[in-house]
């Protein structure tokens, strides 16, 4: 079974799939909301690289925007946003604390 890099706005995911068409439903099942923005067949093991904990700029991605997303799909639950900004961004829970609160104060 061939691996594949796909390369999402906020990861680079690599993994086994049979097809491209699988390895796009790797990302689609890991990261719904994400669009794919490279795939390429590969010849490794499997990993999965948070672009922002390596420091890379994301293209197109605003902490205010995606943390008021966050807030809206936890319907103003904090810790629930918390949690969803750290799991679309990668970032670690103070910097994701701070973000969702920040926001919430100026009424997301």
């Amino acid at each position: 079974m061939p691996l594949f890099e796909i390369e999402t706005v906020a990861h680079i995911i690599i993994s086994w799939a049979v097809d491209e068409d699988a390895a796009r439903q790797v990302v689609s099942d890991a990261y719904p909301g994400e669009s794919i923005v490279r795939l390429t067949r590969r010849p490794r093991d499997t990993w999965v690289i948070s672009k922002s904990a390596l420091g890379l700029p994301t293209s197109n991605q605003d902490p205010c925007y995606t943390a008021r997303e966050c807030l809206s799909k936890a319907a103003g639950d904090k810790v629930h946003a918390i949690r969803l900004y750290m799991h679309e961004t990668g970032d670690d829970l103070e910097r994701a604390r701070k973000v969702i609160e920040s926001n919430m104060v100026m009424g997301w």
